[in-house]
């Protein structure tokens, strides 16, 4: 017989479960490390009646405030900086999960949910490049500019998109967060600035041209959705939708090291060992290497999805 300890056990779990988007995506570290305690938070907030966006706004400036901490080299103030970052996720991770556990969605909190994570990180790279200014001068802040604003960017920005192409193709259209430029488009047109639309209208500027960028990195792809979509709509036959899941699935830990576990385990080693010039080094050159290889596997993948259309 099932214990009443087993039953509340596997209930727990099962709820924690049910925030992520899918186990292919976030895996048992997201599961274990971030979900979990999210899930946590999100339950304490939801008995406070905290609205998420509070939420969301708490993790941003925990998260920046980690920057200045970040800029010193003692043991101590490094320590603090890696708390903060760490909460700053948790609360990062359960302002969503609070959302949909009190159905508190709203356009603004979507916007600085996906806000918060680059405040963090302009902060952060900021705050290394003074910490390397008395050794490095100027080539500490172009190593961190390079990797900050041209590595970081780049592959997070891919990661996110083969993150919800792979939801797009397991789960469909409607439970996952693929967006098309040219639809994103076509909604921008049909709002207008003078009216109460202008913020939605303002969102979908600067969305535009980062679904913009990801696309444009990943040209195979869109031909092989765009060839798709002419021929079926969202209505993608089983076989092919079985064989995109299928070879895409082991490309997802690779997009999660270029979005933000393997990334800022380097930065909490590096921080506290006080050597940040590795952390550069490892965005500029290890994960440059994953992006190059991970990009490459699946524009070969569409690629051959394409041919058998």
């Amino acid at each position: 017989m099932t214990s009443k300890e087993d039953t509340i056990h596997h209930s727990f779990w099962d709820n924690v479960r049910a925030t992520m988007k899918s186990e292919d995506t976030e895996g048992r570290f997201e599961l274990l490390f971030t979900r979990t305690p999210g899930y946590l938070w999100a339950q304490f907030f939801r008995i406070l009646h905290v609205h998420p966006i509070a939420v969301t706004l708490i993790s941003i400036i925990l998260g920046a405030a980690s920057a200045f901490f970040f800029v010193r080299t003692d043991l101590q103030s490094n320590l603090i900086a890696v708390g903060l970052l760490i909460v700053a996720n948790w609360l990062d991770c359960a302002d969503g999960q609070l959302a949909r556990m009190t159905g508190k969605k709203t356009l603004i909190g979507r916007i600085l949910d996906g806000f918060a994570g680059d405040v963090w990180f302009q902060f952060i790279y900021v705050a290394l490049a003074l910490r390397l200014t008395p050794t490095w001068g100027i080539w500490g802040w172009l190593l961190g500019a390079y990797a900050g604003y041209w590595c970081h960017v780049r592959q997070a920005n891919l990661a996110d998109y083969y993150r919800n192409q792979h939801l797009y193709f397991q789960l469909g259209a409607q439970r996952s967060e693929l967006d098309r430029s040219h639809k994103l488009q076509l909604s921008y047109d049909s709002l207008r600035w003078q009216s109460s639309d202008w913020f939605e209208k303002l969102y979908l500027f600067f969305y535009i041209r980062y679904t913009l960028r990801q696309e444009h990195m990943t040209p195979r792809c869109q031909e092989m959705l765009n060839r798709l979509t002419e021929r079926f709509g969202d209505d993608i036959p089983a076989d092919i939708r079985e064989e995109f899941v299928r070879r895409s699935r082991p490309m997802m830990p690779a997009c999660q090291a270029l979005t933000f576990d393997l990334r800022i385990g380097v930065l909490y080693l590096t921080a506290l060992l006080n050597c940040v010039w590795v952390y550069f080094l490892f965005e500029g050159i290890v994960l440059q290497v994953i992006f190059f290889r991970l990009r490459h596997r699946h524009e070969q993948l569409c690629a051959d999805i394409i041919a058998k259309l």
